[in-house]
């Protein structure tokens, strides 16, 4: 955590920001270009983060999202939550559609086995990404949709 997670917190609450995501998206994205994937948003926040890396499910292509985490034991918890827009982000469907995937942390590739949660465990696993990002509640509350949570366990 740094001095800067407040604060990303108290930005991340603002009720209009989801309208400005695409422009969010283009300025991460371009930090990523601009550091060679060394810097994103989420670092500078000081908060936990992964690439996702999977496969189109439609395009066959390598697909990389940064992605907020709450770090386990056994490997990363993440959520689609889009910061509570009703839309569901893509990443979600391509991950629906495989078994495996890899983790990109600080430029070193994990394998991962993917698992969507449901039940006793997709609870307990809101909670602990509600600790490490509260915000989580506060788009739970903006859609309608079931926030997905998966679990990216390491598989090396």
């Amino acid at each position: 955590m740094s001095f800067l997670t407040p604060v990303a917190v108290w930005v991340g609450s603002i009720p209009w920001l989801p309208r400005f995501l695409p422009w969010i998206v283009k300025g991460d994205k371009a930090i990523q270009r601009l550091s060679r994937n060394r810097v994103a948003l989420l670092d500078i926040a000081g908060l936990p983060n992964v690439t996702l890396f999977v496969v189109g499910r439609k395009s066959g292509a390598r697909r990389s999202t940064r992605l907020l985490c709450a770090p386990t034991a056994q490997g990363w918890l993440i959520a689609g939550s889009y910061f509570g827009d009703h839309r569901t982000p893509a990443w979600v469907f391509n991950l629906r559609a495989v078994d495996k995937a890899q983790v990109g942390v600080h430029g070193v590739e994990t394998d991962v086995a993917v698992t969507e949660l449901d039940g006793a465990a997709y609870d307990a696993a809101w909670q602990t990404l509600e600790a490490v990002w509260p915000n989580f509640a506060l788009y739970k509350q903006r859609t309608d949709r079931k926030i997905p949570v998966f679990e990216l366990r390491r598989l090396t």
